[in-house]
């Protein structure tokens, strides 16, 4: 049996329900036809770059990554939160573009892919080494010329910076111009520049990715400026309010056909008690935007998400992995192989010492995932995963699974029983809280009658309030020693 759908069973309301449940965040987006394709940021994940389809912008398909080989992005070599920041996808002259940044790659710059498919293949980078920063955009003038505006640190000044570039030679035209430095909020970043009508128009980020995170735009007659700032800026923020998703900016809009516009942005769902703590990561969020006086406003998206889009079961009987699969350290296709029974996860270190191992993001308020495995001789684990020092897992050594909280440099061995017949179900869930978190994580072991539940343990210290850090939690499989056969995985989420 090959990765299956899930039945739609219940929607949710866009305006407070992610599109993309989990550590999808820095979305960007495109749209060729009646399609729309969407790019999120990877960070130390490989391979990296998620690349989605949708024909309705709240059904979304994965149809690959773009980051595949090392020499687009060298796997195993970013620590946590480093590696891959925020692309941007574009579609031009019959080819899919796009741009991030490797902020770990000694090529240094921005890099910039190019394919006639967004699922793939992606070609090598053109590496701009010149340029500093993060979260460079692509655009093309009416003369055609590429614009790559970014978030420059250069020199002592933090803002908005643009160079024009030639892709087919690799070359950079200009000296990189300030184009804008913001409202006067801190952290401007995360441009995208679009053309409507006779008015070019810049949205950036402001504010932090955190608590204080907005988005602000200005507009010029010319992609090169001068940019006149709205009056109102911010045009879209949820801070200081009660409202259930947080953090919301980054965003990247995109016209429909009918002419109308909307919007995808990052956001967080923060739950317990004050400060609150959001452990999913920043997820990618959708809007409508209206056009006022030539400015854009934002709307809450008058739209459904299907709630089980994210779920699904995997006996990994498909030739090829699903683009779901990624690892902290090496590659997948570096130590898994298939097996008539399911998939052989080996040991291959990383230089990092981020286990090379399968994992998958989670992202519902509540979910149950189930490992089913054949233990033979190896040493493995399967976890939840925050960052390399904030896991909660559990371990299989010597005929016995312990459950075990690694939290910072502490980690604490919990209880151990031996295991039962193979194969065996190991499964970790995200339940209601107990201690004013987000919620509970049980670290069990199905005996084939009920399940034997190791550990329950606080939420909160797999959370980004506790770990800091860019990243969500996922789940998944590494070993120590030997191998380990992955007969199934099965994963659903559910709504509290």
């Amino acid at each position: 049996m090959s990765p299956t759908p899930p039945e739609r069973g219940g929607y949710a309301d866009a305006a407070t329900a992610p599109i993309l449940s989990g550590m999808y965040p820095d979305p960007s987006i495109c749209r060729v036809g009646e399609e729309y394709f969407l790019a999120n940021s990877s960070f130390e994940y490989s391979p990296g770059v998620p690349i989605w389809h949708s024909r309705d912008l709240v059904s979304w398909r994965q149809i690959g990554n773009a980051l595949t080989r090392d020499e687009q992005f060298p796997a195993g070599r970013s620590p946590s939160s480093r590696g891959i920041y925020a692309p941007t996808l574009r579609h031009h002259d019959g080819r899919f573009w796009l741009i991030t940044t490797n902020i770990d790659d000694v090529r240094g710059g921005h890099q910039i892919y190019h394919a006639s498919d967004p699922a793939g293949p992606w070609s090598a980078p053109v590496c701009l080494s010149q340029l500093d920063g993060i979260d460079p955009d692509l655009t093309w003038d009416d003369e055609g010329t590429c614009l790559v505006t970014y978030c420059s640190w250069s020199e002592t000044e933090i803002g908005i910076r643009q160079v024009a570039v030639d892709l087919e030679r690799r070359l950079v035209l200009e000296k990189p111009r300030w184009i804008w430095h913001g409202t006067g909020l801190a952290h401007s970043e995360g441009p995208h520049l679009y053309r409507r009508g006779d008015r070019w128009y810049l949205v950036i980020a402001e504010g932090g990715t955190d608590r204080g995170h907005v988005v602000s735009v200005a507009r010029s007659l010319s992609p090169r400026g001068p940019f006149e700032a709205a009056a109102h800026n911010p045009v879209f923020t949820h801070r200081s309010t009660a409202h259930p998703v947080q953090n919301v900016g980054h965003a990247d809009l995109v016209e429909r056909p009918d002419g109308s516009w909307a919007a995808v942005y990052l956001g967080t769902r923060p739950r317990g008690r004050s400060p609150r703590f959001h452990v999913n990561g920043r997820e990618t969020f959708l809007a409508d935007v209206r056009w006022v006086d030539d400015w854009p406003q934002f709307e809450p998206a008058r739209r459904h998400v299907p709630t089980e889009q994210r779920d699904f079961e995997d006996d990994f009987s498909a030739p090829a992995l699903d683009p779901r699969w990624v690892s902290p350290g090496q590659r997948p296709d570096r130590f898994v192989h298939n097996a008539p029974e399911g998939v052989v996860v080996g040991h291959v270190p990383s230089e990092t010492g981020e286990p090379s191992g399968l994992f998958t993001r989670v992202g519902g308020d509540h979910w149950e995932a189930d490992f089913v495995v054949d233990p033979d001789e190896g040493t493995f684990t399967v976890a939840l995963r925050l960052d390399g020092v904030h896991w909660y897992g559990l371990h299989v050594a010597g005929g016995e699974v312990t459950a075990v909280a690694q939290i910072g440099p502490v980690r604490s061995v919990l209880r151990a029983r031996p295991l039962p017949g193979s194969p065996v179900t190991l499964r970790v869930r995200s339940t209601e809280p107990t201690w004013n978190g987000p919620d509970d994580i049980e670290l069990g072991i199905d005996d084939g009658t009920d399940t034997d539940v190791l550990a329950r343990l606080d939420g909160r210290y797999l959370s980004t309030e506790v770990a800091g850090g860019f990243t969500g939690r996922l789940v998944g499989v590494w070993t120590e020693s030997r191998e380990v056969v992955v007969r199934r995985v099965r994963y659903s989420e559910r709504r509290a």
